[in-house]
């Protein structure tokens, strides 16, 4: 008989919906139940695409005998990190405190009815393991210890929500700022290159795109080369997807080699962005080819015939991890012409051991360029071979079954994905990016805004949970993207709309920048204010450069005003590790020196030439909108100001009306 999840939207919740256990989902009826029957609660937090989760459900949860132990001694609670990052930021941060090492998915944490945590794990199996306990073991245990020792839980529990508080960055408003810890981040960056295979560190390794945005953004020449290394890299290992596009989650090897094989929308947004800039700083068209197919992906696989996108792509298929993507060698030569077979194969490592539990994941082993010198071809001969042979093997595997999807939107990941669109959109001349970004937005308005707020997630009809920081952040950040690819006053007014609630509902007035929860959100024990970059940027940092660039369009003093303190107060945390706050970094640089706003004026046709100049170039630090005359809400132009011209600021100061486009460049040369 299914449990209380049956009846819930999201796809991991409902993948548990069958288990034995007495799953609820967080709400009131099963925090009161825990209170009035005095019973701890287990709480378990993961996601749809989790492969460890997906492990742990099979030989646990669907286990009768565990089960009964689960559904005797504790309330059962399960979550879905997606839709409630607020609860999974708070009880990673307690697994941080209670275990002394960082946590993951499935998060395992127990708390007593007023939802204190008193101890906390991941993934726990059947039996003893890998110096794990067996999971019924630990559930005895853990009883045991709440029923017998219930005075020492109770003494422990003030200390552990005073331990949880101090996470949150200590107050205060720094004075002056500079760019020191902006040059010391740059400086670590390089020093923590892998010069060799490229990125940042040993194995696992992730993409990291704060930070290669930031070295790309505001490195010297060897900053530029370490992040274009690293793109490169990650775009020729098994990280990318070689036939269908897009990027997985991150590489087991320090190779970028093999990867955990989930696709997730908030990494492909801003890797969409990146190798665009990679595109127009290098003028490889590799570059370019691997931006393309992330949007291609992203419109074929991810998006919602009404317009949103969806979360994740699963890591496993057909009950393996990686089984959709990976080949035997065999069937590729049986497959492919014997011409194609000749390319293909040295290209992408079939000639090579196998390189994942007895077959092969495609990465580039070769060059392209060598395979055709070696077999007597040209370059363009060789590459329409390789491409007549992706899309065979893209065909073919279109035929085997599916790696799950959890089709649920998130606004926060949708915005992402909405700036990755509008920017290569309008940089590549895609106008299919910029109108698959606006379809999102249009659908976000028209399903997961209420009332002026912003829900978090949406499916099967019901927008649910209230946003939290990143939500908002992400989505105003896509917005004012948007505008810079295609103007639309009904954008503007909802990048307003979502800036307003971020000053009213989440600024710490206080100390400066934004909570992660809103003041009229769900009590919690904690109120996270999360500064650092972690698999997505800080919303502190993005709401800040967001902010800062609506507040110089808008003339509007408050945005600019909340900006500043958001970096002013983040400035301690800055310091302590600079690296590790490149969001807020990139809003220091913005508050330090002000990009560029270019308004243009005239007709779309007038204008056509203006755009496809301004946007042929890598423009990070300047803010280029073609706005229609009749638009309200803007700043009036000069009387002056000719059409087509342009009117070009820089903070709080303007040059006169530019009539010619020559004159603009050569201005914008000069900042």
């Amino acid at each position: 008989m299914p449990n209380r999840l049956a009846g819930e939207t999201s796809p991991y919740l409902q993948q548990h919906a069958e288990n034995p256990v007495d799953w609820h989902p967080w709400g009131e009826e099963a925090l009161t139940l825990a209170k009035r029957e005095d019973r701890p609660i287990l709480l378990s937090i993961g996601y749809s695409a989790c492969h460890w989760c997906h492990v742990m459900a099979h030989e646990c949860f669907e286990d009768p005998a565990i089960a009964r132990v689960m559904n005797e001694h504790f309330i059962n609670i399960k979550v879905d990190r997606e839709e409630r990052p607020d609860l999974d930021r708070i009880y990673q941060t307690a697994h941080q405190l209670l275990a002394g090492r960082g946590g993951g998915w499935p998060l395992t944490v127990f708390l007593d009815p007023a939802q204190v945590p008193f101890f906390a794990g991941t993934y726990f199996p059947p039996a003893p393991r890998h110096g794990l306990p067996a999971l019924p073991d630990l559930l005895l245990r853990i009883s045991e210890i709440y029923r017998d020792k219930r005075a020492l839980l109770q003494e422990q529990n003030p200390s552990v929500l005073a331990a949880l508080a101090q996470t949150n960055p200590a107050g205060g408003l720094a004075g002056r700022l500079d760019d020191s810890p902006l040059r010391q981040a740059l400086a670590q960056l390089a020093a923590s290159h892998d010069p060799v295979h490229h990125g940042f560190g040993a194995a696992p390794k992730f993409p990291h795109p704060g930070n290669l945005e930031l070295l790309l953004r505001c490195g010297d020449r060897e900053g530029q080369a370490i992040a274009l290394a690293t793109l490169r890299a990650m775009a020729r290992g098994g990280l990318q997807d070689q036939l269908g596009g897009g990027f997985f989650r991150y590489s087991v090897d320090e190779r970028w080699d093999i990867p955990h094989f989930e696709k997730m929308l908030y990494d492909n947004g801003p890797l969409l962005g990146l190798y665009t800039d990679a595109w127009q700083i290098s003028g490889d068209v590799e570059f370019r080819s691997v931006a393309e197919a992330i949007g291609d992906w992203a419109l074929r696989e991810m998006q919602h015939a009404d317009g949103g996108f969806y979360a994740t792509l699963d890591a496993d298929s057909a009950g393996a991890e990686g089984g959709f993507y990976v080949w035997d060698a065999a069937a590729v030569r049986a497959l492919l012409p014997a011409e194609e077979y000749a390319v293909a194969a040295p290209h992408y490592g079939l000639d090579a051991p196998a390189n994942f539990e007895g077959r092969w994941h495609l990465r580039v082993q070769r060059p392209l360029a060598e395979i055709a010198a070696q077999s007597g071809l040209t370059e363009q001969e060789a590459a329409a071979r390789l491409a007549a042979a992706r899309q065979r093997l893209f065909t073919a595997r279109a035929a085997r079954p599916a790696p799950g999807r959890d089709d649920k939107i998130l606004a926060a990941w949708n915005g992402l994905m909405i700036k990755g669109l509008a920017s290569a959109g309008r940089r590549l001349g895609r106008d299919d990016f910029i109108s698959a970004a606006q379809r999102a937005v249009d659908f976000i308005r028209a399903h997961m805004l209420h009332d002026g707020r912003l829900a978090a997630s949406w499916k099967d009809g019901q927008a649910r949970h209230g946003a939290v920081l990143d939500d908002y952040a992400f989505l105003l950040d896509g917005l004012l993207e948007l505008l810079q690819a295609r103007w639309r006053d009904a954008d503007l007014a909802l990048a307003r709309t979502l800036a307003e609630d971020l000053l009213h509902h989440f600024e710490d007035e206080a100390h400066g920048g934004f909570f992660y929860t809103a003041d009229d959100h769900e009590r919690l024990i904690l109120r996270p204010k999360s500064l650092t970059d972690e698999a997505t940027p800080a919303g502190n940092g993005v709401a800040a450069q967001a902010l800062g660039r609506l507040g110089h369009l808008t003339a509007t003093l408050e945005y600019l005003s909340a900006a500043e303190k958001a970096v002013r107060g983040a400035w301690n945390s800055i310091q302590e590790a600079p690296y590790a706050h490149a969001s807020l970094l990139l809003a220091l640089e913005d508050l330090l020196q002000p990009p560029a706003l270019v308004r243009l004026h005239g007709s779309a046709v007038q204008l056509q030439p203006w755009l496809e100049r301004l946007h042929r170039d890598y423009r990070p630090r300047q803010y280029i909108v073609a706005v229609p005359p009749d638009t309200t809400g803007l700043p009036a132009l000069p009387p002056t100001t000719p059409a087509p011209g342009a009117q070009l600021c820089q903070g709080q100061q303007c040059h006169p009306p530019l009539p010619r486009l020559e004159q603009l460049l050569a201005a914008l040369e000069q900042l």
